[in-house]
């Protein structure tokens, strides 16, 4: 009897508490359904929730399984925000991207953001020009990096931009000029091409490919024999896809999706290709122009979440079947009906 009536209290308790502590956010936007399919991937009711703003530039989100939050990039201002269910967002890391204490301009902070095997903190840091690690709990920050890819052939990178680990544990990033203070003819650039990496586990960096104007976001598939690059160069905005060999190098490239015809016919979205994910099916969740473009493992566009807004990058998280996006000034979020490939 008392066991009962005790368990009873408690579920009633857990029904007050999640009353208590929920929060109605705001919703914005829109779901674009151009194949059938795309309604087995984001369900019919689904909404597309404002979680944060005030940003200057949102980018790189990762989930942290360890604390269930979110960690995004606010690039231009050079710090890191972390998003909690019931505590809402606050700065997580200042400085982020940027380290030496006299003042550059520029794009200075970090972009792409991801986990070690270990669950390590893994940044791209555009000012600092680097892909570093964070040496601390992801509970207990303190911004003490280690480089783990500063240098291909001696040569500084440009600003490492966006990142993904394979399962040995090998990390591709990108490496566009975004972060250099003059892009094209600043002084101080050493690399003359915008190049896509491998860093491997013994800390040697080799080169994927060279062959876009501007890689950017960067994903696998599930069985990591194809590797997916975002072009963002506005004469030649295409997604490609590299089939990999077996030692992580590419084979040459071709054309996975090219938006310019898309671009002439929304001419009014705005923003340009950049980060992406895929999910355990192999479909690819590709921001671009309006939102968020959901692709078919063969390149067939299923359907677009329109944000509205310049979109920057997007990470599954919770339970694997929730799309965070980071888009302009604000933080934003989906339910799917599938979950990425890292959970």
């Amino acid at each position: 009897m008392k066991k009962s009536i005790v368990t009873r209290s408690v579920f009633l308790f857990h029904i007050f508490a999640s009353v208590l502590f929920a929060k109605n956010y705001p919703t914005t936007g829109s779901i674009e359904r151009l194949d059938p399919s795309i309604n087995k991937l984001i369900p019919k009711d689904a909404k597309i929730e404002v979680l944060a703003e005030g940003y200057v530039w949102s980018e790189g989100p990762v989930w942290i399984p360890q604390g269930d939050f979110l960690l995004y990039s606010d690039v231009p201002t050079n710090k890191i925000y972390k998003w909690k269910a019931g505590e809402g967002a606050s700065i997580y890391l200042d400085p982020s991207g940027y380290t030496a204490k006299e003042t550059r301009p520029g794009e200075s902070g970090s972009n792409g953001l991801t986990l070690d095997e270990k669950g390590r903190l893994v940044l791209c840091q555009h000012g600092d020009r680097r892909v570093a690690r964070m040496n601390a709990s992801t509970d207990s920050p303190q911004p003490i990096y280690e480089t783990l890819a500063g240098k291909y052939n001696d040569k500084r990178f440009n600003s490492p931009n966006d990142l993904v680990y394979n399962q040995k544990g090998e990390l591709y990033f990108t490496d566009p000029p975004y972060g250099l203070v003059q892009k094209e003819k600043d002084p101080k650039r050493e690399i003359d091409f915008q190049g896509v990496y491998i860093l491997r586990k013994n800390g040697k960096v080799a080169l994927v490919s060279k062959d876009l104007e501007r890689p950017n976001g960067i994903t696998l598939s599930p069985d990591e024999k194809t590797l997916y690059v975002a072009n963002s160069h506005g004469p030649r905005p295409i997604w490609m896809s590299y089939d990999l060999k077996k030692n992580g190098l590419a084979k040459k490239g071709k054309v996975f999706f090219d938006s310019t015809e898309y671009r002439k016919k929304h001419s009014s979205r705005r923003g340009g290709n950049d980060g992406m994910k895929v999910d355990v099916e192999g479909n690819i969740w590709a921001t671009g122009p309006g939102g968020v473009l959901v692709f078919s493992p063969k390149g067939k566009h299923l359907g677009t979440i329109l944000t509205g807004q310049r979109t920057a990058n997007c990470a599954f998280g919770d339970d694997g079947s929730t799309l965070y996006m980071t888009a302009d000034m604000y933080l934003m979020r989906i339910k799917t009906s599938t979950k990425g490939n890292d959970f």
